[in-house]
């Protein structure tokens, strides 16, 4: 299974990178892990015709402008997930007065609206709300043998323990700096993920999400690798072109 990551900022483009999205190319599937400005990447590593399951995290500006390239792709098929509300904002955001709208689009492409839980399909994987200021899902994939957690856009919580137990890799948000916090806009800084990391027993740590007026040099983020390792030794801090073998 193969990690790419497209786009690692948080909030706006910055020369350390673009606003988030996050590739993996499975044995019969591509999953792609929001579509913030990232997203237009992925014609370079999208190769195979296999299906593509975009999993939308929550309706923040940064992971989902990206959708407004969808029209340059040329997918097999497209199937967008996420909360319920998806298939309205959807609707809403790729609107003939914006952008392209879904059903213009030069493949098939289908909006689904998902429930908090486990899913057997398209595939396996299960879906709980996060800690932010407007509804957020962090996701946990069961597929090819392997388990992969995604939590952007949190601040440390029970569900996000949940959906990274026993993972293989988990995929982690570092908006903060080292030991910041933010009560009235919930995120994670190095220090929290690496425990998330180390009590969820994962195999390996990747932070993502930098935000963008905090990390402005890619010396912060490693910085930021650093004082995580201090707490969970396997732990890279990606940027935008990173892959990684699961």
């Amino acid at each position: 299974m193969k990690i790419t990551f497209l786009g690692t900022n948080g909030w706006f483009d910055t020369d350390c990178g673009n606003t988030i999205c996050t590739l993996i190319e499975t044995k019969t599937a591509y999953i792609i892990l929001d579509a913030g400005n990232g997203i237009h990447k992925a014609s370079g590593y999208i190769k195979k015709d296999m299906p593509v399951y975009l999993f939308l995290s929550h309706f923040h500006i940064d992971h989902i402008e990206g959708l407004h390239t969808l029209a340059k792709f040329n997918f097999k098929s497209l199937e967008i997930i996420g909360q319920t509300g998806t298939k309205v904002t959807i609707k809403e955001f790729l609107a003939p007065k914006y952008s392209i709208p879904v059903n213009k689009l030069p493949f098939p492409c289908n909006v689904i609206d998902i429930k908090d839980g486990w899913h057997k399909s398209p595939l396996k994987f299960q879906a709980l709300p996060l800690v932010h200021a407007s509804k957020c899902l962090g996701y946990r994939f069961e597929i090819d043998e392997k388990i992969i957690s995604y939590c952007t856009d949190t601040g440390y919580c029970k569900n996000s323990e949940e959906l990274s137990g026993n993972a293989d890799l988990l995929i982690s948000e570092c908006a903060l700096l080292g030991k910041q916090t933010s009560n009235s806009w919930p995120h994670m800084n190095p220090q929290l993920s690496a425990k998330l990391a180390l009590k969820s027993k994962v195999k390996k740590l990747v932070l993502t999400h930098f935000d963008a007026a905090l990390y402005t040099t890619m010396a912060k983020r490693e910085n930021a690798q650093a004082q995580a390792r201090f707490i969970f030794s396997e732990t890279i801090s990606a940027y935008d072109g990173l892959r990684i073998v699961v």
